[in-house]
């Protein structure tokens, strides 16, 4: 229900450890170069250069604030989905009374199957990849007991309030599945990487032309903005890190279910 990219592979740790070690060294290149200007080229000659790490610190606080916001948005979209797709399924559940039987019992069968199958991909991620091509291939089972239905009675009212939370349902799916493949694009993710480089070795090449360096202003701001980043990462990934959409609605309704008919292995 979503799409790996090569950024998903790297650990969160490791994306914190590494912005770490980045914007120290980065910091610390920043102001050898300062150093090494003072002493070679620029004897005598403090231009101010404050205003323009200023300016470059403002640029990298908007992007950052601009990148945290697609990922807090989707990770919203994502809870919001997955109420509905919960909604619709209990829904279609319910409806089943409109059916006839014996498609009525055929029909609580399937969705039973197919809640649990969503359930069971929450604790193991790994077979996801089939647990959608299986839910796809349940709704066209769905869909044939919803025509068996209106081949004894397409005029009927009720066969119009099933049919239609069973249209909600696959939307609801297809929702799920084409928002867990929308993510923040490698052009910001190079952008946001590039300009803090730039900005964080325009601090270090400000500490150099002031001929001081503040290890405890370093260790304090590589840690701060690591953090930021490692955040909007895990925000950014689907079913993997510390902040995940809670998917006890999917669980709930699957006990639910099961309370009420004959449960799947």
């Amino acid at each position: 229900m979503f799409t790996k990219t090569w950024f998903d592979y790297i650990p969160l740790w490791f994306v914190l450890l590494g912005t770490v070690c980045m914007v120290l060294v980065v910091i610390e290149g920043g102001y050898r170069l300062a150093l090494y200007r003072k002493k070679h080229w620029e004897k005598g000659n403090d231009a101010p250069i404050g205003s323009v790490i200023g300016s470059m610190l403002g640029l990298l606080a908007f992007l950052l604030s601009f990148t945290f916001g697609i990922a807090a948005s989707r990770f919203d979209t994502r809870q919001q989905l997955l109420l509905a797709e919960v909604n619709a399924i209990g829904t279609v559940y319910l409806r089943t009374d409109l059916v006839p039987e014996p498609q009525r019992q055929e029909i609580r069968k399937r969705l039973r199957e197919y809640v649990h199958l969503r359930a069971r991909s929450i604790k193991q991620p790994s077979i996801l990849k089939d647990v959608v091509s299986r839910s796809e291939a349940l709704q066209d089972e769905l869909w044939s007991q919803a025509v068996l239905v209106a081949e004894k009675d397409r005029n009927s009212p009720m066969y119009a309030l099933f049919v239609d939370s069973l249209n909600e349902m696959i939307d609801s799916h297809t929702k799920r599945v084409v928002v867990g493949q929308y993510r923040i694009p490698f052009v910001i993710w190079f952008s946001l990487c590039l300009l803090s480089i730039l900005s964080m070795a325009g601090v270090g090449y400000q500490f150099g032309r002031a001929g001081a360096r503040d290890v405890p202003v370093n260790l304090i701001l590589a840690p701060a903005f690591s953090i930021v980043i490692c955040l909007i990462a895990d925000l950014d990934r689907v079913s993997e890190g510390t902040l995940q959409v809670s998917q006890r609605p999917m669980i709930d309704l699957d006990q639910h279910l099961n309370a009420l008919g004959p449960g799947v292995d």
